[in-house]
């Protein structure tokens, strides 16, 4: 992968971990998918891997990863699910061509055809998406505590009261921003 690029937030839960290749939403947005190859990156350490991506199949991930991005926001503070947004989601669901397989672990993984192309990658993100906004997974939808983040993420905590959308990232700038300023009280 480049080194010109930021590196890929990657989560457990694939729909939100894509959600996350545009991060900072809400202050200076970085943008992790910024050309086709890169999308192709991302899919390939995601388990999804293709050739190739063309600039519109490049335009058809970010209009998915944005309309996932509303949906779970939407869910996250229990509101209606924006139409357009399902419409997306389950367009991209039932454009592609993807199979479920059983590890020997006993876990799903998705396998592609050796023809994949990125609509049959966005298909298992959408039903992955799908899963969790319709409450199929233990879990619930959460925003990010940090207000230049507000990503939404999939908590499985056993409390389900996780404030970040990355401990590493969010939380620790946080914590830190926290510590500074009480420094600065007590100095």
């Amino acid at each position: 992968m480049c080194a010109a690029f930021p590196d890929f937030r990657l989560g457990k839960v694939l729909a939100t971990s894509f959600t996350g290749t545009l991060s900072e939403r809400h202050g200076d947005a970085v943008e992790r998918i910024p050309t086709p190859r890169r999308l192709v990156d991302w899919l390939t350490v995601s388990g999804l891997a293709v050739d190739s991506c063309t600039a519109a199949q490049l335009a058809l991930a970010r209009e998915l990863r944005e309309s996932i991005h509303a949906a779970a926001t939407a869910a996250a503070l229990r509101e209606t699910l924006p139409p357009t947004a399902v419409h997306v989601i389950n367009d991209r669901s039932i454009q592609g061509r993807a199979a479920a397989i059983l590890t020997s672990q006993g876990q799903r993984r998705w396998q592609l055809s050796s023809t994949s192309r990125v609509e049959d990658a966005l298909s298992v993100i959408a039903a992955d998406a799908i899963d969790i906004l319709a409450g199929e997974r233990d879990g619930k939808l959460a925003l990010c505590a940090s207000p230049s983040c507000r990503a939404a993420f999939f908590d499985t905590s056993q409390s389900r009261t996780r404030k970040w959308c990355d401990m590493n990232t969010c939380g620790n700038r946080q914590k830190k921003a926290r510590f500074n300023a009480a420094q600065r009280t007590d100095a």
